[in-house]
């Protein structure tokens, strides 16, 4: 047998009077976090949700996501995490995609009323039985009226059951969570994570890092999503470290965060790192919040290898780089433990897993040559939710099509070229557009830069860069293409270029592409 929330309960018994999560300026112990998550499963269990019924939770980087996953799966049900960013109608569809049993939702702000959202989607599937709205406050009044009226408070709900709770026995094979993918092409597709996917892939991080008992980890990332949820908190908690949650990533509010809570280790996507390093703060705070750092690693996108050598000269530590998808829990490859970073590479295959390049017809391709990302291992889902041909599509063998292209050196470190859906062809010519974004970013004036393909007549595709300029430096689209023809080989450097103030970007901070190219097809231009 296997329970992932064995993360938690082993360190509970080991260190429970260890700090375990810094939510604002509540600190939980982890005697007191798994105290909470049983009075979850007791909850859970009192209305008949048990071993493979699915529960979903919408919830920012606060105290009640940790209490109420691992409240779920110490009941033994399938925790479903839900993006904080859905709509009513996008709810829905995700509980009703899942088989939702019941619904854990978070009541959010005037910004952002999550509640409000998730109460009126939740109503419009019959087959969610229960609605638990997890309120802000940290200890609110059980009496309190529901701020939405006909919905259960968690906080109401919680109110008179056990701290105590035996986790219910599941088996390695069984699924413990579904993360929806991000549905870039077609509708969100869930992706059935095992008990041993899962707690695999977070031991494999604790050990792949180097971590200790005592690192301070900072995360910004959404916990909702596959790298934060594995990488940080299910490896964190396992390796008895303390987490500090920021529910909502701002580079002034993680830097003085990093300072007070002499954070060790931190965990983001290209932009973040990107707006750490543009922050305006003095060299005192910079000093302060780079003095304990010793572990950042980036993932999600590929990093700019300008990005890697200006936060190392300012925060005196490199950036580890890793890859993986939800599909593979995630973590995959990742800069070996004791090797120096090699600024572009993702790093080498993590223990246990296998990766691979292979062609179209899932031939591997030559040494040297361009391929798609293959991964087979420990990680690797059992497939998507309901969807036996999408899955049949990107499984053969127990390895799994990742959609994302690279190369590989003579030494085996590996370099992802580009998503195989972003490539542009020009002319004939295939065009990377990873590859045309380093250049852009060695600019002084480029701060922040997405490439896409847009329909061309005689070409096919053109090549246009969207462009956030570096503050204080001026510089016209004219200008910026001249100095790319100078740069580039002539077929694939960028004949557009519209500058923003910023690019569109999803919850975990990841470029949308998609969002660009659809507002171009739209425009003409």
């Amino acid at each position: 047998m296997l329970n992932l929330a064995v993360m938690l309960e082993d360190s509970a018994r080991a260190v429970p009077d260890r700090g375990a999560v810094v939510s604002g300026d509540r600190t939980l112990t982890y005697a007191q976090l798994d105290a909470s998550a049983n009075q979850v499963a007791n909850l859970l269990a009192s209305r008949g949700i048990g071993p493979g019924d699915k529960v979903a939770l919408s919830c920012p980087n606060v105290a009640q996501f940790p209490i109420v996953y691992y409240g779920i799966l110490k009941a033994g049900a399938v925790v479903v995490p839900l993006n904080v960013l859905l709509k009513r109608r996008e709810i829905a569809y995700h509980l009703a995609d899942s088989d939702a049993s019941a619904y854990f939702c978070f009541e959010g702000s005037a910004e952002l009323p999550l509640g409000q959202e998730g109460w009126a989607g939740f109503n419009e599937v019959e087959g969610c039985r229960d609605f638990f709205l997890i309120t802000a406050a940290a200890a609110p009044d059980p009496a309190a009226p529901a701020p939405i009226a006909g919905a259960e408070t968690l906080a109401r709900a919680l109110d008179g059951q056990s701290t105590e709770f035996t986790a219910r026995v599941t088996e390695a094979g069984d699924t413990a969570v579904i993360l929806y993918t991000s549905g870039t092409t077609g509708q969100p597709k869930g992706a059935e994570l095992t008990h041993a996917n899962m707690a695999l892939n977070a031991l494999t991080c604790h050990r792949t890092f180097g971590t200790a008992e005592h690192d301070v980890h900072l995360i910004t990332l959404p916990l909702f999503h596959s790298f934060g949820q594995t990488v940080q908190m299910n490896a964190g908690l396992a390796a008895r470290a303390t987490l500090v949650l920021m529910p909502r990533f701002d580079a002034h509010g993680a830097l003085s965060l990093m300072g007070r809570h002499q954070v060790t280790f931190f965990a983001g996507v290209p932009t973040m790192y990107w707006a750490l390093l543009d922050a305006e703060i003095s060299e005192a705070d910079a000093t302060a919040a780079a003095q304990n750092l010793r572990i950042a690693g980036s993932g999600g996108a590929a990093l700019p290898v300008e990005i890697h050598r200006r936060f190392r000269r300012r925060f005196g530590t490199s950036i580890r780089e890793g890859y993986g998808l939800s599909e593979t829990s995630p973590l995959a490859t990742f800069t070996p433990t004791g090797a120096e970073a090699r600024p572009g590479s993702i790093g080498k295959p993590v223990w246990g897993v296998e990766v691979d390049l292979i062609a179209d017809d899932w031939t591997p391709v030559a040494a040297g040559e361009v391929g798609e990302v293959v991964v087979r291992g420990h990680n690797v889902m059992r497939g998507y939710y309901g969807r036996p041909e999408a899955t049949a599509e990107v499984m053969r063998d127990g390895w799994f099509r990742t959609g994302d292209l690279a190369s590989r050196d003579e030494d085996g470190w590996l370099y992802i070229v580009d998503r195989a859906k972003d490539m542009i062809i020009r002319g004939g010519f295939n065009v990377y557009p990873r590859e045309l974004e380093e250049v852009l970013h060695s600019h002084p004036a480029v701060s922040m830069a997405a490439v896409v393909g847009v329909p061309h007549d005689k070409h096919g595709e053109e090549i246009k860069a969207y462009v956030v300029p570096a503050p204080g430096v001026r510089i016209t689209e004219d200008d910026l293409v001249a100095w790319c023809r100078e740069t580039m080989a002539g077929y694939k450097y960028p004949r557009l270029v519209e500058f923003r103030d910023t690019l569109p970007m999803n919850a975990t901070g990841k470029i949308l592409k998609r969002e660009l190219r659809t507002e171009t097809a739209t425009s003409g231009h």
